[in-house]
C-alpha cells in the first residue's frame, strides 16, 4: 500500500513537471506582452515623449509569429525605437529579424548589439547560469554586419561604443551606447563626458546591465538608461523572481523599471522577447517589449 502511494505522488509530481514544461515552452514562450511605463525625466511642461524599448529577439527562421507581432508595435506610434541587442540567433536570421523590424525604421531609432549578435548559441547546462565564472563559449559567426548595415541605411543610429545626439519628438536628445559588456567589447571610457545642457534628455543604452557601465553613465548625468540581456530570468519563482540574472545585476532589477541607486537616472531592463535557442521556455516571465511614456518630473 506504502509503495503504491510513493508510486502516485512520483506519477502526479512526473506529470504536473511535464505540464509547467509544456506550458513554459509551447504557450508562455508565445504570449509577447506590451509593457507601459511612465518615467519621470522630462522637464517641467514638457510635452510627453514616447519610446518604444524592444530588446533579445533571438530570432531563428520561420518564427513568423514573433515577427508579425514586433511589426504590429508600429501602431504604437513611438517618438523613438531604442534596440538593445541579442536580435539574431541563426546565421539565416537577418531577413526574420528585419521582417520584424521593418515597419519600425519609418521611426528615428538607436540601437546596441549583444554578444549573440555576433556569435550564434551553443547547448549549455541551464544550471550553468547559477555560476557566474563559467567558461563563456561562443558559436558559430553570425552576420551582424549585415543587420547592422541595414539598419543604418534605414536611418537608425548604430551606438556601439558611439554617442551623438539626435533629434525625435521635437526634442534635442543626446545619446550614448557601449558594445556588449558580457563579452567585453564595451569602451565607455571612449565616450565618456558629462550630458551637453543644451540637450532635452539624455538616454545611454548597453546590452548587458553592468553596474560598472550603468554607473559611469549615471555619474555623467544620462537620465535613462536601457538595457536587455537578462530575460527578466526567463523563469521566474512566485514570491521569489528571477533566479538569476547573467550579470552583476542585482535580481531584483531583472526587468522593468527601477531608480538607478545613488543617482537621478531611471533605468529600465527589458524582459526580452526571446530565448535561447537550446532553452525555449519562460515561466512566470512572458516575452515582451516595452513603451515608455516619458513625462515631466
Amino acid at each position: 500500500m506504502r509503495k503504491r502511494t510513493v508510486l502516485r505522488l512520483a506519477a502526479g509530481t512526473a506529470a504536473i513537471g511535464g505540464a509547467a514544461l509544456a506550458y513554459a515552452s509551447i504557450i508562455e514562450r508565445n504570449m509577447f506582452t506590451l509593457r507601459r511605463y511612465d518615467v519621470p525625466v522630462l522637464a517641467t511642461d514638457t510635452e510627453p515623449l514616447r519610446i518604444l524599448h524592444v530588446s533579445d529577439l533571438h530570432m531563428t527562421p520561420g518564427q513568423r509569429r514573433k515577427q508579425e507581432w514586433v511589426a504590429s508595435l508600429a501602431a504604437t506610434d513611438p517618438d523613438l525605437v531604442v534596440v538593445t541587442g541579442d536580435n539574431l540567433a541563426h546565421p539565416e536570421a537577418v531577413p526574420g529579424a528585419l521582417r520584424a523590424l521593418q515597419p519600425l525604421l519609418d521611426f528615428p531609432g538607436v540601437f546596441v548589439f549583444g554578444s549573440n549578435d555576433y556569435r550564434g548559441p551553443v547547448w549549455k547546462n541551464p544550471f550553468s547560469y547559477f555560476f557566474p565564472d563559467r567558461e563563456y563559449v561562443q558559436g558559430v559567426e553570425l552576420p551582424a554586419d549585415d543587420l547592422r548595415e541595414a539598419l543604418v541605411t534605414a536611418g537608425w543610429v548604430d551606438l556601439n561604443n558611439a554617442r551623438t545626439s539626435i533629434k525625435a519628438g521635437g526634442r534635442t536628445i543626446e545619446v550614448v551606447g557601449v558594445d556588449d559588456p558580457h563579452i567585453g567589447r564595451d569602451d565607455y571610457a571612449s565616450v565618456t563626458g558629462l550630458v551637453s545642457p543644451e540637450a532635452d534628455l539624455a538616454i545611454a543604452l548597453t546590452h548587458s546591465p553592468e553596474p560598472r557601465v550603468l554607473d559611469d553613465m549615471a555619474t555623467d548625468g544620462f537620465d535613462l538608461l536601457l538595457a536587455g540581456h537578462t530575460h527578466g530570468g526567463q523563469v521566474r519563482v512566485p514570491f521569489v523572481g528571477a533566479l538569476v540574472t547573467n550579470c552583476e545585476l542585482p535580481r531584483s532589477m531583472a526587468r522593468g523599471l527601477h531608480r538607478w541607486p545613488d543617482s537621478d537616472a531611471w533605468l529600465h531592463v527589458s524582459a526580452g522577447l526571446g530565448t535561447h535557442p537550446t532553452a525555449p521556455v519562460r515561466f512566470a516571465c512572458p516575452p515582451e517589449a516595452s513603451l515608455l511614456t516619458l513625462v515631466p518630473r
